[in-house]
């Protein structure tokens, strides 16, 4: 003889959503501080004083040339601006619902930890790919960032990024009748 089933229902307990919400959250501070790295070999590999791949110029391409200073922190520069932006696009739409301001924040804070590690990288790159400076000349003359002020620009081309987009978000809504 068979034995009868009996089903006994059994209780779940609710899955927390916040502890994979907040892992997928902390992504937004490690992938611009991970991609600092890429940022930084970029920016050793195409500006004057580096590599010098953007120029081509043999007069830019010794680094204790002061006419390569500017073009030099301009690359990087650019390079803070482009990442900002990829990143400020990428936030887009996560902007909505539970945990807005963290991500944003989380963003904001590897936008600026990947823009120190992008330019500590490219330093770094430097001393260990390039040319020795010459100790004559001093600390001074060499593969070096002069404005310090570039490595503001990735966490502010994220928050001005962000913030056009949900103004052009805002405005593009139809007022509901």
């Amino acid at each position: 003889m068979t034995e009868p089933t009996v089903h006994v229902p059994v209780v779940a307990e609710p899955i927390s959503a916040s502890k994979p919400r907040r892992s997928k959250d902390l992504l937004w501070l490690v992938l611009p501080a991970a991609s600092g790295v890429v940022a930084g070999m970029l920016w050793w590999l195409l500006a004057p004083g580096g590599l010098n791949l953007v120029s081509g110029n043999p007069d830019l391409a010794d680094a204790a040339n002061t006419g390569s200073w500017l073009p030099r922190d301009l690359v990087l520069a650019g390079l803070m601006l482009l990442a900002g932006c990829l990143t400020g696009v990428m936030l887009d739409g996560k902007l909505q619902g539970g945990g807005a301001a963290r991500r944003l924040a989380f963003a904001l804070i590897g936008g600026a930890l990947g823009a120190v590690i992008a330019w500590l990288v490219g330093l770094f790159a430097a001393q260990l790919l390039g040319p020795a400076p010459d100790p004559a000349l001093g600390p001074g003359f060499g593969f070096t960032l002069r404005s310090y002020a570039v490595l503001v620009l990735w966490p502010a081309a994220i928050a001005f990024i962000t913030f056009v987009l949900a103004l052009f978000g805002v405005l593009s809504k139809k007022p509901v009748k």
